[in-house]
């Protein structure tokens, strides 16, 4: 007897059915959705003069690596050593990883990345991180790139004050085997009252920086790197990122990862913000991403429990059930505000529904998620399907 593979969860085969012939629950790409938002982003970045990095961590896919590539992607970035070392092994030539590179082993990832021919940029944000980045590469006679990383107050990482900013820059200045390629900046750590102004400050203090680290000759290259964004305030950076000293003068660098698949929680809540902000652009981004799961228990009046938890979906907020196939039938009904998830367990999730609803155990549900990048990390498998739900390809991820 042949028995299915655990890294086969989901079971999605290319030429199936879903409803029908996909073992459930299974994380699903609507692949209309997936290549609008596709073509999207990379034409909006365009449009600004900038160019696109999508943060790959989202999805940890490389076969949607490659087709951010043939859209006309920079480059693809990520947060960790091994992640980089992944989308170097699946053919991505030019990696940024947004994040601080530490420990002699990840520093071995990244030198045998540079061996292979691989671009590659790190942050710093510490003299001391820089000295032991320099130390390890001059041995291995081996050239980094490396950014300037420029944090706000109770943020992430990044350094605070122009002391810090002279510290780092001074003590890359003292490693031939450093080349300062850019800056970087995060607005997504701001939370305030005044989250856009704020945001709007800090993107503009950001290329204060970088021009007048550029004017003063500290960087390596006579066109660096400038990047900044995630996936709720792009259309500021983009904006910020577009004024004619900044395009001129950089390489003006966005990286949103989540808006390949968008979502059904704080990144369509962002962009609803996006659209007051501009709504001139009538419709931007589309969810692509569902887990569908089966209708598993109707116990009690007002009571449905469905087979799906918390090691199918993001739980920083509840799953939103959309809709619903009955069982055997491929139309959809949708599902209003009456349905909703209370809460979940490791494979249960808890609906309250209306108390004549006509859920029965069998039926399918499709469930809109929060935030992408929690929801991808529970699949090594999944499946695109068309608009008749036929499965079309398979992906496979690598967290």
């Amino acid at each position: 007897m042949q028995v299915t593979s655990i890294r086969d969860k989901g079971v999605p085969v290319s030429g199936k059915q879903l409803l029908q012939d996909v073992s459930l629950p299974a994380l699903v790409l609507h692949r209309s959705a997936l290549l609008h938002n596709l073509s999207w982003m990379q034409e909006y970045a365009s449009r600004h003069g900038a160019e696109l990095a999508p943060h790959g961590k989202t999805t940890m896919a490389p076969q949607l690596f490659q087709r951010q590539i043939e859209a006309g992607a920079w480059g693809i970035t990520l947060a960790t050593a091994a992640q980089s070392a992944v989308a170097a092994q699946h053919g991505i030539r030019r990696i940024l990883m947004a994040n601080q590179l530490l420990g002699q082993a990840n520093m071995q990832i990244v030198a045998d990345l540079l061996r292979a021919g691989v671009e590659f940029h790190c942050l710093v944000d510490s003299a001391e991180n820089v000295h032991q980045l320099g130390q390890f590469f001059t041995a291995q006679g081996l050239t980094l790139n490396v950014m300037l990383e420029v944090g706000v107050v109770n943020g992430r990482c990044g350094c605070r004050s122009q002391q810090q900013i002279d510290e780092v820059i001074a003590a890359v200045a003292q490693y031939p085997a450093l080349a300062l390629s850019g800056i970087e900046g995060y607005e997504g750590v701001i939370n305030s009252d005044s989250e856009q102004q704020e945001v709007e400050v800090f993107i503009a203090r950001l290329v204060k920086i970088a021009l007048a680290l550029k004017a003063s000759g500290q960087f390596s290259s006579a066109r660096p790197i400038i990047t900044a964004s995630g996936s709720a305030w792009y259309d500021l950076v983009a904006e910020a990122f577009a004024r004619e000293d900044a395009r001129d003068a950089f390489i003006t660098l966005m990286r949103p990862g989540c808006y390949l698949v968008h979502d059904h929680g704080i990144y369509q809540q962002a962009q609803q913000a996006l659209l007051e902000r501009h709504p001139e652009m009538h419709r931007a981004l589309l969810p692509a991403m569902e887990v569908f799961a089966y209708v598993q228990s109707v116990p009690e009046p007002g009571r449905v429990i469905a087979a799906l938890g918390k090691r199918d979906i993001a739980h920083d907020s509840m799953p939103v059930p959309l809709r619903v196939y009955p069982q055997g039938s491929s139309d959809a009904q949708g599902l209003d505000a009456g349905y909703r998830v209370l809460r979940l367990m490791d494979q249960h999730a808890f609906l309250e529904v209306p108390d004549d609803h006509q859920l029965t155990p069998g039926d399918i549900i499709a469930f809109g998620a929060s935030h992408p990048c929690l929801t991808f990390d529970k699949w090594r498998r999944l499946c695109v399907v068309d608009d008749r739900l036929q499965v079309t390809e398979t992906l496979e991820t690598f967290f």
